[in-house]
């Protein structure tokens, strides 16, 4: 493992978090999601779940229109095809003219070269408010690495830090690199959040749909590194609570779901752990 990072740790307040769940609940963001066939049902469940509404407009004909007029978009590389690639693409545009806030979610690059020169060109298109990934997604996204062993890291998030500072400074986004403890930063600033479950990462589209989470937040919170935050912390306490009611991964995905339409903004102020 690298020595850490020199990043300065700067916390947000916990009652900011709670009170950007209470915002985005407030608006109901309509979050367009161009996400991959496998999470797309667990991603809108967990969008309406938590107070948000989606939509998965992801045809080249329809997704820049629809991306003019959403409050956030969620673009996942989870499984590109030639049209979904073409639709993010209107997508981001649209959503780049219109101010609205998108997140990237990089799955899987570094290890295929044909996702990994989308990412590239996506990158070079327009800066996104936010890219989420693991730390071999967030490694090789930055340039330094080959990344996971599919959608699997196999790199420590500690390993990232630099690479999701400069990838961070250079597009002028968010970078929340995901792990035990999650990873946030600015390029400046360095928020750890230490909250969540391991049967988490044995619920298919765990991640994916944290990303679309981070869309819904940085549609309604002015500070993108409190969207982030915000999300990832209602995301992982949610995470905890549910599992405290379930047997398995099977019971955890369902009060998962439960434990996302109850948790109040107080109960996460107070569970929120952040470093």
């Amino acid at each position: 493992m690298s020595a850490p990072s020199s990043v300065p740790t700067v916390p947000l307040d916990a009652a900011a978090v709670g009170e950007a769940l209470a915002a985005m609940r407030g608006h109901a963001p309509l979050v367009q999601c161009l996400t991959n066939v496998v999470v797309a049902q667990w991603t809108a469940n967990v969008l309406l779940a938590v107070g948000a509404s989606p939509s998965m407009v992801d045809n080249p004909e329809e997704a820049g229109p629809f991306a003019a007029v959403a409050d956030g978009v969620l673009v996942n590389l989870g499984t590109p095809q030639e049209a979904t690639v073409a639709a993010m693409h209107g997508a981001v545009s649209a959503a780049a003219a219109a101010g609205t806030p998108w997140v990237l979610d990089p799955v899987g690059v570094g290890g295929l070269a044909w996702r990994s020169r989308v990412v590239v060109d996506l990158l070079a298109h327009a800066s996104p408010a936010l890219v989420r990934g693991n730390p071999s997604e967030i490694l090789a996204s930055a340039g330094g690495g080959s990344g996971g062993r599919g959608p699997e890291s196999v790199d420590a998030a500690e390993d990232a830090l630099d690479a999701g500072r400069a990838l961070a400074r250079e597009h002028g986004t968010i970078v929340a690199v995901s792990g035990e403890v999650d990873h946030l930063t600015d390029g400046t600033r360095l928020v750890r959040v230490a909250n969540g479950h391991r049967w988490l990462t044995q619920v298919t589209g765990g991640g994916c749909a944290l990303g679309a989470l981070m869309a819904a937040f940085a549609a309604t919170t002015d500070d993108p590194l409190l969207a982030a935050t915000a999300a990832t912390a209602t995301y992982t306490v949610a995470a905890e609570v549910a599992a405290e009611r379930a047997a398995g991964p099977g019971s955890f995905a369902v009060a998962l779901l439960d434990s996302l339409a109850t948790l109040n903004p107080q109960e996460l102020t107070e569970k929120v752990m952040l470093r």
